[in-house]
């Protein structure tokens, strides 16, 4: 008997249009799952029921006529503000503090007749590539909990995962999204620098951060990109509007025969891929080489000089948020090893750090422009036990797990292309591992139409999987 939670985003707005269920009945009952499956996932920070409710009961009473997401539960990362909404940023040091403001990435679902369940965990300040704070459980892949679900978007990946929401709104600085994405066998996408716009207080600066869709399907993460797109005055990055009209076009379309490179060698030099990594590589090669693709071995196109480049620009975004000097006792032992370094570089090192990327930047697309996408692993190992990356001496050694776990997504952050991560494996225990599309600058269409295809291809759910925590 199907459920509630069984159906897609569009599925769950197409009952609301056909009168077979009302906003009210679908957010009831993510509710109640939230309520019954929510600690054990760690998937939210803040519960807005009664306000989700309302908002609800509102949408009751109007015209879903020409949007698409109607009547949909959509939660938001703790990353984003929501007007008189409880906000911590993954910090102790933001505890009380009331979002006075709607980022304008909220405005535009609200638009669009999403309800709001609550804000989704993120690490402190979005800084790790894990989610493990001091204000709440950690988040937990739905497929085994004693491991992790990555980061910075891990509650919105577990979230979705879990079937405490139809899909998420995520964001994505140096591969927040995908890398959750790919520890909870979801589909999620990056999209372009200058996509989306950060409007009205968080600024673009260098451009590595986006907001950015986490679902479990391609169409609905396609039509939750749709209805986030959007710039602002004052916007720092513009991205072309998709050539079809919308990005929902590209689903189901034949992307025709297209030409993909593939790399699996790191940039973070001793950085070590996972037998089983690689297992889901080959196999995403296979499957892509069986659709008609050309499927064509390059060298990485980014080397390992990039590296201490991007550290420097990571310090200092550490810096970003303000903290009381009173409360800097409070920040965890990695935000507050970053802070120190941040706070020590100065202001000409980062530009030089920021010029140096966007150099390297431009002799990558020279190679990688020459395709239609670029395969890669998402990350180098399965998804690890909760407290892993802490289980070390010193917040220095924390940060190298890191860059060795993740050393692919941080690429198409530096360089602004959409990228995407593809559900396509699980090893013999049961834990999924994605594998990367990126593709050119602006054409996130190609990705959506390729990866569509893909998922035709494999089967809907990507492979009719759940974890066992879905029912």
């Amino acid at each position: 008997m199907t459920s509630i939670h069984d159906l897609t985003a569009l599925a769950l707005a197409a009952a609301v249009r056909n009168r077979e269920l009302s906003p009210v009945e679908i957010t009831e009952h993510y509710l109640d799952r939230i309520d019954r499956h929510g600690e054990a996932v760690g998937a939210y920070v803040t519960v807005v029921g009664e306000r989700a409710l309302d908002q609800a009961r509102q949408l009751e009473k109007q015209d879903p006529a020409k949007r698409p997401l109607f009547g949909v539960p959509i939660p938001i990362k703790d990353l984003n503000l929501v007007k008189d909404v409880p906000i911590h940023f993954g910090s102790a040091t933001y505890d009380g503090f009331v979002a006075p403001v709607d980022d304008s990435v909220v405005e535009r679902l609200r638009d669009a007749g999403t309800i709001m369940l609550g804000k989704t965990s993120t690490p402190e300040f979005g800084l790790p590539c894990y989610t493990e704070t001091s204000i709440g459980p950690p988040a937990r892949t739905p497929w085994d909990v004693t491991r992790s679900a990555g980061g910075s978007s891990g509650g919105a990946a577990a979230a979705v995962a879990a079937g405490l929401a139809p899909a998420a709104h995520g964001s994505d600085g140096a591969g927040s999204i995908r890398i959750p994405a790919s520890m909870c066998g979801l589909y999620g996408i990056k999209p372009s620098r200058g996509r989306i716009s950060f409007a009205p207080i968080v600024p673009d600066l260098a451009g590595l951060s986006t907001n950015g869709p986490i679902a479990r399907d391609v169409a609905d993460a396609a039509a939750l990109l749709d209805v986030m797109a959007h710039n602002n005055p004052g916007d720092l990055y513009y991205a072309p509007p998709p050539v079809l009209g919308s990005f929902t076009a590209y689903v189901g379309r034949d992307p025709g025969r297209l030409r993909i490179a593939r790399y699996i060698d790191p940039v973070v030099q001793d950085a070590e891929v996972h037998p089983e990594v690689r297992a889901a590589y080959e196999s995403a090669s296979a499957v892509l080489a069986g659709l008609g693709h050309d499927v064509v071995d390059i060298p990485s196109p980014f080397g390992p000089d990039m590296v201490p480049e991007f550290e420097r620009m990571w310090f200092a975004f550490a810096c970003m948020h303000p903290v009381a000097e009173q409360l800097e006792s409070q920040l965890r032992p990695l935000t507050a090893w970053l802070r120190e370094r941040g706070f020590a570089t100065p202001a000409p090192d980062f530009l030089k750090a920021q010029s140096a990327l966007q150099l390297a930047t431009r002799f990558a697309l020279l190679v990688t422009d020459e395709y239609d996408a670029v395969l890669t692993p998402t990350v180098t190992q399965p998804p690890p036990p909760v407290g892993w990356f802490e289980d070390v001496d010193d917040p220095k050694e924390t940060f190298e797990r890191m860059k060795a776990f993740a050393p692919f997504a941080a690429t198409s952050n530096v360089s602004g292309q959409p990228a995407v991560n593809l559900p396509l494996y699980w090893t013999p225990e049961g834990l999924p591992i994605g594998v990367m599309l990126s593709g050119r600058y602006g054409d996130e269409g190609t990705l959506i139409s390729l990866s569509s295809q893909v998922e035709a291809a494999v089967g809907g759910f990507w492979g009719d999987r759940r974890p066992q925590i879905w029912d």
